[in-house]
């Protein structure tokens, strides 16, 4: 094969006698006579190039997977004879099996459509999602049971959950109060028990610590995704938002990933000029309606684990009936974080109910009713009657 030396000189061709070279057909090139010890030398160092790089790929493949073996281990490749590693026991002043009441509201959720029965009432299956999802268990506080067994089962929980909806007056108003005195008197007590309000919730509760039933206003807020606008000065540590990521927390204040379905709330100016409620919570966020006007959105309690949110942060997940709710990966965070708050607060409770009662109790003793073809409302209730109960 015809050879390249590293010479400046021109390349000849030159003639041989009559070899097998030109028997062959072959052209041999030169260069000037010193050409040779070049071309010796460009041999060499083609050798060279030969031996060498077999040699580096067989070095590598000696040496990566050693790395890798010392890196990852398979069970079978442990020493056995070492002593085995522990897992460092959990926070052992945490209730790690946390459980949450939550109050069932009038009527079957579906407007009649699942259930006529007198004295029906139901919990939409998102909030008790919602709260599994976060790592706690859900008992039912049936509204309407007597009150003894309420307080009963208020005993067996680490937390409460007031959800949305329509009854601000009656019964339910009543009972809602009572429970939200309880949770006051335990922590009162020592013992560290959380309240979600949610929606109605937290209307309820805004009529209740400002003892004027007519407080609210009304707002055009029904099947809305918005954003949320913190307060100026706001402090989130010890709030919900104080373990959301900071890029989170940005894309609450730009992008729509709260849904709000509800047509009364309360002004910031009226929240503010009532000294009962401007004195028990802390303004987080506000938000605003279809007619630019400006709602309380987000509160916390100044001395209780109290969390009032207008908007729902359980619909994101786990409800598909609205049209406007974001489900988008962020929306999805939103829901997850706000759940996590509420249980991680509940994990702090002193209460450590009999297990046998919790199974007694626990919202799987009832089965959940799919109304979602509907194509409106909630998707999975569980109602409650006389005979289920």
């Amino acid at each position: 094969m015809p050879s390249l030396s590293n010479s400046d000189s021109t390349p000849t061709a030159v003639a041989a006698d009559s070899s097998s070279d030109i028997a062959d057909g072959a052209v041999s090139y030169s260069s000037a006579p010193s050409s040779s010890s070049s071309v010796s030398t460009s041999r060499l160092s083609e050798m060279w190039s030969y031996l060498w790089i077999p040699f580096l790929i067989s070095l590598s493949r000696e040496i990566v997977p050693s790395k890798a073996d010392s890196a990852i281990l398979l069970p079978s490749q442990l020493d056995h004879d070492s002593p085995p590693s522990t897992c460092p026991l959990p926070d052992q002043k945490l209730y790690h099996r946390p459980i949450i009441g939550i109050l069932s509201h009038p009527g079957d959720g579906a407007s009649g459509r699942l259930s006529n029965a007198t004295g029906a009432s139901y919990i939409a299956a998102s909030y008790v999602k919602f709260i599994e999802s976060a790592g706690a268990r859900v008992i039912p506080l049936i509204y309407n049971e007597p009150l003894e067994v309420l307080y009963q089962k208020l005993e067996l929980v680490n937390g409460v959950l007031f959800t949305g909806g329509w009854a601000k007056r009656g019964l339910y108003f009543e009972v809602a109060q009572k429970i939200f005195q309880r949770v006051l008197e335990k922590n009162d007590a020592g013992d560290h028990f959380p309240l979600y309000a949610i929606c109605l919730g937290f209307e309820i509760l805004s009529m209740a610590i400002s003892k004027d039933r007519n407080i609210l206003e009304s707002f055009s807020a029904s099947d809305a995704a918005t954003t949320l606008e913190f307060t100026s000065n706001v402090n989130i540590e010890g709030t919900v938002f104080q373990r959301f990521p900071p890029d989170l927390l940005k894309k609450l204040g730009t992008d729509c990933l709260v849904m709000q379905n509800h047509r009364y709330g309360i002004s910031p100016e009226r929240f503010r000029e009532n000294s009962e409620l401007s004195s028990f919570f802390n303004i987080l966020t506000t938000c605003t309606d279809e007619d630019d006007k400006v709602y309380v959105s987000t509160v916390q309690g100044r001395y209780y684990p109290v969390t009032g949110f207008q908007w729902h942060p359980e619909k994101n997940a786990f409800e598909w009936g609205l049209t406007r709710i974001p489900h988008s990966e962020d929306a999805i965070q939103v829901t997850q974080h706000a759940a996590n708050f509420l249980v991680s607060e509940a994990r702090k409770s002193l209460n450590r109910p009999s297990p046998q009662k919790v199974l007694d109790n626990l919202i799987y003793n009832y089965s959940p009713t799919y109304c979602g073809k509907a194509g409106r409302g909630y998707d999975e209730v569980y109602i409650f009657t006389r005979s289920s109960m």
